[in-house]
């Protein structure tokens, strides 16, 4: 144990001195009106520069890869200068931003894809629903993917991190989590392939790392990062033996260097619906040879307490920092947080969005 370690702590991620190990956690907020980032979203995420680390909402790495209604994009022009709009505002209060990548996978709908099927490792749905522009809809069974589409997948990964580079980010997270695209290639009860993407571990891992590859290749691995969900069961996910699986993919991930890995605790849901692996981070914490951000509910002791524990290096705030914008100093002085309003997390304005107090004018 190292009591002097704390979430104040500076620390070096990839090339980054970071002044907190306080990370924003990447949030769907569904703002990006016909999925282009806006000046609105800029004044959302400078208002959070305090963070050690901003990770973005999850991006669509193509058309064909939008879960949701507003989400933002990273494979247009006018999404590239939309978010440069949002990396400059931050950059100039002394922030860092990664851009998280992602696919969604089955997790879409033909209402959000221009009438195409959603695309996925085996022709399995998932289980849920969607806000689509016809209403809300359950998930429809997807397409599995040929074989030989699938290294377009991966280019399009390689391009959105391309795209993100001229868009002034810091680096780029690979949302491999929350049972999108790369965790459903990655567990077996998505995964049923018989080509060289399924059966084993090995092969089911194989396209998590191809896109690995390509991004670093873009970024080099000391500014890429990576969510995993090992306990995940959004979505109808789950897998066989998920200490074997993902300890499989994450001692392999050891090898690009990456900047992080970035570890998700099963939430509430999680543990009462079945069994799930709980606690996620210290067991890989013994896998990972790298830098590792934890998240799951955190709180100011429990996370100087994971951190002085040496079981990780940064811990990632999720709705807390929806609702404070400046949670570090909140944080650091123990202060009263503002309760976040469920009804605004998915919204079109600025309610709930950029409204939240900052503790001066609270106090005023």
């Amino acid at each position: 144990m190292n009591s002097q370690i704390n979430l104040f702590t500076p620390v070096q991620l990839g090339p980054y001195k970071l002044p907190n190990r306080i990370v924003m956690a990447p949030m769907t907020r569904l703002r990006a009106i016909d999925n282009v980032p806006n000046s609105l979203m800029a004044t959302y995420y400078t208002q959070r520069a305090s963070a050690g680390l901003i990770v973005s909402e999850c991006t669509a790495v193509s058309p064909l890869s939008l879960g949701y209604i507003n989400c933002p994009g990273i494979y247009t022009a006018e999404q590239i200068a939309g978010w440069r709009l949002v990396t400059d505002a931050v950059h100039e209060q002394g922030g860092r931003i990664f851009l998280q990548l992602w696919h969604s996978g089955r997790i879409a709908h033909p209402f959000l894809l221009g009438g195409e099927l959603p695309v996925a490792p085996s022709a399995i749905a998932g289980v849920g629903s969607l806000h689509t522009p016809n209403g809300k809809v359950s998930l429809e069974t997807p397409r599995a993917l040929e074989t030989q589409e699938i290294v377009g997948i991966v280019e399009q990964f390689g391009k959105g991190a391309e795209n993100a580079l001229t868009a002034g980010f810091d680096g780029v997270e690979l949302h491999g989590a929350f049972g999108y695209l790369i965790d459903q290639f990655l567990q077996d009860a998505s995964n049923q392939r018989t080509d060289e993407y399924g059966g084993s571990i090995e092969n089911r891992s194989r396209f998590l790392l191809e896109v690995v590859e390509a991004v670093t290749n873009v970024w080099g691995g000391n500014r890429v990062g990576i969510k995993l969900s090992p306990s995940n069961t959004f979505y109808g996910m789950s897998d066989s033996n998920p200490k074997e699986t993902f300890g499989y993919a994450i001692n392999a991930l050891n090898r690009f260097g990456l900047a992080y890995l970035h570890l998700m605790e099963p939430n509430e849901t999680d543990l009462a619906n079945r069994e799930v692996m709980h606690p996620v981070t210290p067991h890989f914490r013994q896998i990972y040879q790298g830098t590792l951000i934890t998240n799951g509910g955190y709180a100011r002791q429990t996370g100087d307490s994971i951190l002085a524990n040496n079981n990780a290096d940064l811990v990632s705030f999720g709705r807390l920092f929806l609702a404070n914008p400046d949670l570090p100093k909140r944080l650091q002085l123990n202060a009263q947080l503002n309760t976040p309003d469920q009804k605004t997390f998915y919204a079109s304005d600025a309610t709930g969005y950029t409204d939240y107090p900052f503790l001066e004018l609270q106090a005023s």
